[in-house]
């Protein structure tokens, strides 16, 4: 009689599973800080063109009323709010949503007149709501 032989067990041995996780964690450790930054990153961006947009509606302001909203008028709140003095202001206003704010929830900032001969500055505090600051706390002005 022929001995049966016995099946061995399929699966896989203790090393060849530190191997896998080795391989995970290298992995990981190459692409997770790449992948962690970019939050801030698309914040940043995302404020940079609410700046944009919020300076082609103080324009829209400026062709329908002859000037930039003074900080008299409310500054970025003539944007949403008719102030008394805008006389061809645009029904329901050059902002939809709101006051304009920032990607981190702060206020946007507006100046006027601005600094350097502009006509207005139009900026962002960051994401610490604080003036100065660096990397993703820095500043973020608009740029004409």
């Amino acid at each position: 009689m022929k001995r049966k032989q016995l099946n061995k067990q399929a699966g896989f041995t203790l090393i060849e599973v530190m191997v896998v996780i080795v391989i995970l964690g290298v992995l990981a450790a190459l692409i997770v800080p790449n992948v962690m930054g970019r939050g801030e990153k698309a914040k940043v961006d995302t404020t940079v063109i609410k700046l944009q947009s919020i300076a082609g509606s103080l324009d829209q302001y400026k062709l329908d009323n002859g000037k930039y909203p003074s900080m008299q008028e409310g500054g970025l709140d003539a944007l949403v709010n008719q102030p008394a003095t805008a006389k061809n202001w645009m029904p329901g206003g050059y902002v939809k949503g709101g006051f304009p704010k920032d990607s981190w929830d702060n206020e946007l900032q507006y100046v006027i007149p601005g600094t350097d001969g502009r006509s207005f500055d139009l900026y962002s505090f960051g994401a610490d709501g604080q003036a100065g600051g660096e990397g993703t706390d820095a500043d973020i002005y608009y740029q004409p």
